[in-house]
């Protein structure tokens, strides 16, 4: 299969609002791989956003320069993953150099569409609408099997390239194989959002679980016997890298268990460090030892999955509760109330802010645990933090955004040099209205070509963001980037002079 087929796939499933013909699509595709199952778990993971490598060291400075696209298509799926591959494994001495050699190898000899989805598979913006539901959706539509035995089969496997390849090879059968097991990582269970704790008590029907929400690591962590193996909530094996997790897990009176916990770095005083520190446990040059000795981490468990031979995933949630309050001490267990009256709940969520954590997750008592879906049964309840920002450029979309400019460049103002200090971009939130207008505006405001991939802009529009913190960062100038923002609205009633400044912005990063 050539890689031209799946990039094509990409900007035709972008650009369709519809999830039939998405599905239809994708299963079109997938009819072509000719059930061959390597082809097929790479077809799924890059059509799902990701790499099967995970991650091999190319990011956005090395491809902010491309050579010249090629004019006929040639490369085929299986070759763009062993270069891949290949690139992932450089290391030592002149490693980002010989990659940079590679990378550009690689996209010297792909068409400008192949370029455009290799770009965004690399960077992490490929999101062309091809979620988990359309993609096992569209496993099932070319295998001619029941979606529902895909979703399951995803649920509990945990990895859906991997079912896929299972489902076109060896039909409904096959599926079966993927069980809850110890040892194989699960899709974890997301949550919805609700705006407060009453609306939260209302959406889950009265009496219901408030959980404090930390601001850690969630981590999914298996037990059989002395053998413990911790999962991120990408299913990564970080075990390695967390012995005290490993320490605490064999400490429970329990043979074999999967549970979910959140890995966190606390202060002496019992507050929560910068989520930075916890992330930098993470890394995989990081010197364990070291880090363990300057910052331990501390697990705390909120939910369980398994135990000593006893499938808990379908069980209600209180039942859950209760099995876990039986092998884990409260000191290891995140703070829960129960309780059906709003006063009460306002007060947890009150509490658990003033000890400077994220919010709070409200739970339904009778909910299973939904493997790998956003189910209606959780709800997160947070504070949301905004600002004031200036637009600095914008990047042209692709798939449903293709011809629109999409992705916007967000700065804070600096008083001391009249400038302005990049805090990341984003182009969540944007309605189709929004991106037609600013597709117009911000090539009024344009500095030089528009044609680029990415436009700079004079910095005079203000945007209003909605953000969950601010973490350090590297990759831009200030040291700082915002986590999670997302456009509430452009501020046309105010210039940029009166935009929020990095003074504010390093405020709330101190206040983190």
């Amino acid at each position: 299969m050539l890689l031209i087929d799946v990039a094509t796939t990409s900007v035709d499933v972008g650009g369709s609002a519809s999830r039939l013909a998405k599905t239809a699509r994708i299963a079109e595709l997938l009819g072509q791989t000719e059930s061959d199952p390597t082809l097929v778990a790479i077809v799924v993971a890059w059509l799902s956003g990701e790499l099967p490598q995970r991650q091999i060291g190319v990011g956005y400075a090395a491809l902010r320069s491309l050579p010249a696209a090629a004019a006929q298509p040639s490369l085929t799926v299986d070759g763009v993953h062993a270069r891949l591959s290949e690139i992932g494994a450089v290391a030592g001495k002149g490693a980002q150099a010989r990659r940079a050699e590679l990378v550009a190898e690689l996209f010297s000899t792909a068409t400008e569409v192949e370029q455009t989805f290799l770009r965004r598979l690399l960077t992490g913006e490929l999101r062309q609408g091809a979620l988990i539901g359309v993609m096992a959706d569209a496993v099932a539509k070319a295998a001619q099997i029941p979606a529902v035995a895909v979703r399951r089969a995803a649920m509990l496997g945990g990895d859906l390239p991997a079912v896929a390849a299972a489902g076109l090879t060896g039909g409904t059968a096959a599926l079966e194989e993927f069980t809850l097991r110890v040892g194989r990582p699960v899709g974890p269970m997301l949550a919805q959002t609700a705006v407060g704790v009453g609306e939260a008590l209302g959406r889950l029907g009265g009496e219901s679980i408030f959980e404090a929400k930390l601001d850690g690591a969630r981590v999914q962590i298996h037990r059989a016997g002395d053998e413990v193996t911790v999962y991120t909530r990408s299913l990564d094996d970080v075990t390695a890298r967390l012995p005290e997790v490993v320490e605490a897990t064999l400490a429970l009176p329990v043979r074999e268990l999967i549970a979910d916990g959140e890995a966190i770095a606390l202060r002496p005083d019992g507050r929560p460090q910068p989520f930075q520190v916890t992330g930098s446990r993470f890394g995989r040059s990081v010197d364990v030892t070291a880090a363990r000795t300057a910052q331990p981490l501390s697990v705390f468990f909120f939910d369980i999955l398994h135990r000593d031979g006893t499938d808990l995933l379908d069980a209600p949630a209180a039942r859950r509760a209760a099995a876990l309050d039986e092998i884990v001490p409260a000191a290891n267990r995140v703070d829960r109330l129960i309780t059906s009256d709003p006063v009460a709940a306002g007060h947890f969520l009150d509490a658990t802010l003033a000890a400077g954590h994220e919010g709070v997750m409200a739970k339904s008592l009778t909910a299973p645990y939904e493997a790998g879906r956003r189910g209606a049964g959780w709800l997160k309840i947070k504070p949301v933090h905004t600002l004031d920002l200036v637009v600095l450029a914008v990047e042209w979309g692709s798939g449903r955004r293709l011809g629109k400019l999409s992705n916007i460049h967000l700065g804070a103002r600096d008083p001391a040099t009249g400038g302005y200090v990049m805090l990341g971009k984003t182009f969540k939130g944007m309605t189709d209205a929004m991106l037609d207008w600013q597709t117009v505006r911000f090539q009024e405001l344009a500095v030089g070509a528009t044609d680029g991939y990415v436009v700079t802009v004079r910095p005079e529009q203000v945007v209003e963001v909605a953000f969950d913190g601010v973490q350090t960062s590297s990759r831009y100038p200030g040291g700082l980037a915002l986590r999670f923002a997302r456009v509430l609205r452009y501020r046309d009633d105010k210039g940029p002079d009166q935009a929020d400044t990095i003074d504010t912005v390093r405020a709330f990063s101190e206040r983190d």
